[in-house]
Parts: C-alpha cells; sequence; structure tokens
C-alpha cells in the first residue's frame, strides 16, 4: 500500500473534496455498527469510491497494499493519528511522555476508546496486537514485522533467538497504559504508530481464522465498521457509534465499488456514481488524461507526491541474476517518452529510489543527493547485454515475462516498456496482467522476473525507502542478499548522528541502484485524482495516502 510522515515541515497535504452522487443504499447493519447522527446534514451524508482492486485482506498484520490502508484507516485506529499537516495528534492514546533519552514510550489510553461492540480499547489489545505482527509462528509472516524491530527485543523475539515475549519492549501496565521501550532514539515512532501495522486487535480474533473478511466479525476500533464485503463487487464501511470521536464524523456510510478499469472508473464518475476518482486506489486512464485536463480542471488534484513507480528484478530467477543484464534493460528505456505520451500526468522521470519530498539532513534528500546512478545509453545497454549473455554462456537470452497488476494503466506502460526492450535491445518480452491478489502472491513468492512495483513512505525518512530491501525485511520481494547493504542499512538505524545516516542511505542507494541495478526506476509519482466540488475534508498527504474519514457532504 499499499502504503503512509512525521517530519512536519516537509509534508505536503491537499485538504481537497468529493461530492455525493445519487442516494446511498439502504444500510445493512449488525450489531459492529451504526450510521450514528446526522442531524443537521443538509445532505445525505454517504461517499462513493472505488477500489481498483479487492483487498486480500482486512487483517492489520498481514495487510501490505494501498487498498487495504485505505479501508484499514476508515476502520480502525491507532495510538496517534495524522492531522492535516501529517503531524501526530492523540489517537487510541490521549497524551504520552517520552523519556529524555527518547527510549522510553508511554502512552496514555483514553478511557472511552470503544471497539464497536462496545468493548473498552485496552493497552492488552495493543500488546496482543503487535505480538500477532511479531511472532514468528504467525502464517503466512506478517510482512511489516520488521517495523517493530525499533521495539526492544523485537526482533530477537521475531527470528526466535527468544521464545519469551516478556523480554520486548512491549508492557501493557494498567488497562490505560501502554509502555514501549526502543533499541535506540527513533524520532518518528510516535508517527509510526498511526500506521495499520501498529493498530490494536480485538482478541476474540484468537477463536476464528476468517475474522478478517467476515463482515460480521471485524470488530474495530476507528470511526467506521465493516457492513458489507460483497466479493468483486462492493465494500461498505458504516459510521461506527461507538467510536471515541464520533461526533466529528460527518459521513454515515462510505461504499467502494471494485473495478480495476480505468475508463468504467473515470465515466462512473462523470455520471455521478462515484465521488472521487484516481490515485492511491483507482487510476484515471492515461490516454484520458488530456480531455480531462481541459473538461474537469476545476476538479482535477494533480500535485507531485512523494512515491515512486517502478520495476524489480527477481535477482535469484534467470537472466536477472546478471546484474549486467539488469543494468542493460534498466538503461534501454525512455522514461521521458513515457511520461510525455503514455501516463502524461506531469510526473518525473526517475533514475533514483528515494522520490523528492522526503526529508534529508538539511533539505530534501533527493535534493542533497542526485539521482544520477545510472543513465539512458541504448548502445551502453546493448554491450552490457551482450557481456551479461557472454557471462552466463547464454547464446539467446532466456524467455523473459513482465507482471503486473490487472489496470488499463499498468498495461500501456508495459507494453510501452516492452516495444523499447524489443527495439533498442532485441529482447521479446512477454507482459503478463495478473489479479491482485495472485499478483501479490507470486511478487512475494518470488514466482516472476520482472514485475510491476510501487513504493510510497511510511514516514517521512530515507529509511522507509531502504529497510525495505535488508536481507530480514518481510517486503524484500526480489530476493535481493548483501551483506554490505544490510550493514549500512543497520548501521543508519541504530545512529544518532543523522549526517552519518543520510550517508550510509547514499552508499545504499548507490550500491542498490548503480552498482547492482536491483530495481529499475521509472518514474516519481504525481496525484491524479478528480473530486466532486461539494465534498469537503478529504485529506491527501505529502506521500499521496488519503484519508476519506472526515469528508462530509456540502
Amino acid at each position: 500500500m499499499r502504503r503512509k510522515s512525521l517530519l512536519a515541515l516537509l509534508t505536503l497535504i491537499l485538504v481537497v473534496g468529493t461530492v455525493l452522487a445519487g442516494c446511498g443504499s439502504k444500510n445493512d447493519k449488525d450489531n459492529n455498527s451504526s450510521s450514528g447522527d446526522t442531524t443537521g446534514a443538509a445532505k445525505e451524508q454517504v461517499l462513493h469510491i472505488n477500489l481498483s482492486a479487492e483487498p486480500p485482506t482486512f487483517d492489520p498484520a498481514q495487510a501490505q497494499d494501498s487498498q487495504a490502508h485505505t479501508v484499514l484507516n476508515m476502520m480502525y485506529e491507532g495510538l496517534v493519528r495524522m492531522d492535516k499537516d501529517s503531524k501526530p495528534i492523540p489517537g487510541v492514546a490521549e497524551k504520552w511522555d517520552i523519556s529524555s533519552d527518547g527510549l522510553k514510550y508511554v502512552f496514555h489510553l483514553r478511557k472511552d476508546a470503544k471497539w464497536s461492540n462496545g468493548d473498552a480499547v485496552t493497552a492488552k489489545d495493543f500488546v496482543f496486537a503487535w505480538e500477532r505482527v511479531l511472532n514468528p509462528t504467525s502464517t503466512p509472516a506478517p510482512p511489516y514485522a520488521y517495523q517493530m524491530f525499533y521495539v526492544k527485543g523485537a526482533e530477537d523475539y521475531n527470528s526466535k533467538k527468544t521464545t519469551d515475549f516478556s523480554t520486548v519492549g512491549i508492557k501493557a501496565t494498567d488497562d490505560n497504559t501502554l509502555e514501549v521501550t526502543l533499541n535506540n532514539p527513533t524520532p518518528y515512532f510516535l508517527g509510526l504508530t498511526s500506521f495499520y501495522t501498529f493498530f490494536p486487535v480485538h482478541q476474540s480474533v484468537k477463536d476464528n481464522a476468517k475474522w478478517a473478511t467476515e463482515p460480521k466479525s471485524m470488530i474495530t476500533n476507528g470511526p467506521f465498521a465493516l457492513t458489507t464485503w460483497t466479493t468483486g463487487q462492493k465494500i461498505e464501511v458504516t459510521k461506527n457509534a461507538n467510536y471515541w470521536d464520533n461526533k466529528d464524523i460527518k459521513l454515515s456510510k462510505i461504499t467502494m465499488s471494485l473495478s480495476n478499469s480505468g475508463a468504467t472508473e473515470l465515466s462512473s464518475y462523470k455520471a455521478g456514481q462515484i465521488d472521487y476518482a484516481g490515485m492511491p486506489n483507482g487510476e484515471i486512464p492515461t490516454d484520458q488524461m488530456p480531455a480531462v485536463k481541459k473538461e474537469l480542471k476545476d476538479e482535477l488534484n494533480l500535485k507531485a507526491i512523494g512515491g515512486i513507480y517502478y520495476y524489480q528484478f527477481n535477482v535469484t530467477a534467470k537472466p536477472f541474476d546478471n546484474a549486467k543484464i539488469r543494468k542493460a534493460f534498466a538503461m534501454a528505456i525512455s522514461r521521458q517518452d513515457i511520461v510525455d505520451k503514455v501516463t502524461q500526468s506531469e510526473e518525473k522521470p526517475a533514475f533514483g529510489f528515494v522520490p523528492p519530498g522526503i526529508a534529508g539532513l538539511k533539505e530534501e534528500f533527493r535534493t542533497e543527493n542526485k539521482d544520477d546512478f545510472f543513465t539512458e545509453d541504448m548502445t551502453a545497454a546493448k554491450q552490457l547485454l551482450a557481456d551479461g549473455m557472454k557471462e552466463e554462456g547464454y547464446t539467446t537470452l532466456p524467455p523473459v515475462t513482465l507482471i503486473y497488476n490487472s489496470s488499463d494503466k499498468h498495461k500501456k506502460i508495459a507494453l510501452a516498456v516492452s516495444d523499447m526492450w524489443k527495439k533498442n535491445l532485441g529482447v521479446d518480452v512477454k507482459t503478463e496482467n495478473q489479479e491482485w491478489g495472485v499478483f501479490l502472491k507470486n511478487r512475494r513468492g518470488l514466482n516472476y522476473q520482472i514485475a510491476r512495483a510501487g513504493w510510497s513512505p511510511d514516514y517521512n525518512d530515507p529509511m522507509t525507502f531502504f529497510d525495505l530491501w535488508t536481507s530480514k525485511s518481510g517486503n524484500n520481494d526480489v530476493g535481493f542478499k548483501n551483506k554490505d547493504y544490510d550493514a549500512l542499512v543497520a548501521d543508519a538505524y541504530k545512529s544518532a548522528d543523522n549526517a552519518k545516516r543520510m550517508d550510509n542511505f547514499k552508499k545504499a542507494e548507490t550500491l542498490l541502484i548503480k552498482d547492482e541495478q536491483v530495481l529499475m526506476p521509472l518514474y516519481y509519482y504525481t496525484n491524479v485524482s478528480l473530486v466532486k466540488p461539494n465534498v469537503k475534508g478529504i485529506l491527501i498527504d505529502y506521500a499521496g495516502s488519503v484519508d476519506f474519514t472526515r469528508a462530509s457532504i456540502e
């Protein structure tokens, strides 16, 4: 996701609006939810959006995609949440204390925090949820477990160096007090607790293996509760009457259609069937962008955000276990042609992995460290391909397939890139679209050669781009294992010297992109979305994540 900033001076938030299109359907209610009080609302407070892919799960421990991220933020709340300026503000925790050495956080939970079934949210619910993430027997292994390695003892527990969870720095000292001890001072840790991996989970899930896919068993603590999930058709969440801040939630319901067709999404928007179209959960067809810019310019948001669109190589699969062949493929395309002729949304070509907008030492990391790790050079690319094939003993390159999740935009980009590879390298590359869940499973299982990917930060620090590719990362789905890279990231993780950290990140990016070409950057993201003019309060942050929970219909 998926998918979300902590350094306020470097955040970018757009407060945008969306509109009610048509009447909402009759509520499907259960004992988890309530439409709440919408007294005084001039119009029915129902928001309609589209998801381009169906989330595989709503288990905060297992989610790893932007679709689940958006919906989980509707249904859950962490210790803190982020305000319109991406600053941490009280969530379940009404206040907190941080020790002078930056190692101990004591969160004081509000006594009126409730689950959607009326149970109190307690510190033990957080301990239970975080242990699930770190537990080495959790199946499948939670992809974001490494995000908790900032906590003392967490990595040892996750790696089975100890089986005693009491050694981990996560303690419920009473029902309303959670004490967290870190390994090292981590300035962005507070904001990180707003990320869905850190959400509490109701302890009743122990008795129901299917709880995260069934509305009737989904007990949540956020502004909304899941009331409908019709596979392949729609998802609905309804205002949670037991949410502590219920009075500030104006919407009674959010309905989500499920369509991976950008053309369908745009036509639905034009017809008034949905109120928001585009990123991060959908798309506007690339070939429609010129017309959209002209006809819907007052409803169009087009703004650079801190994310990147890229292709990744499975470095364990032939022929991409050879770095020269990886470099040849990365160098043999024109990124400017892709953004000018295919995506047409003012994106910037990418030659590094960290996008603009991410904090550096004094300025943005990308300003302080240029993304000049490789060039587009067709002649040099051909030579590298020949050299790599010679090293491997190839007279003919093995068949190559590029996979992407079903999407009009991803398809057009894949076809454009494969055409460039054919023209510039003489290589035929098969392109294959896959349903979202299948695509994620194949990427995670290293069952591919080249795959589409994208990344937006979980917090505003370069670390969120580099800890992905360490040997221990649950999100490392390229098979890359490099001791020097691991050491650079581990040293940055432990260091309190920010200048040293940034130098380590520069070296890590050089190793990842220039030396090994594990990734093939394409472009830095631009948020492209359409918002109806009479819905207010939707927040789009510096990373492109969207918060619909405080929206309202005028």
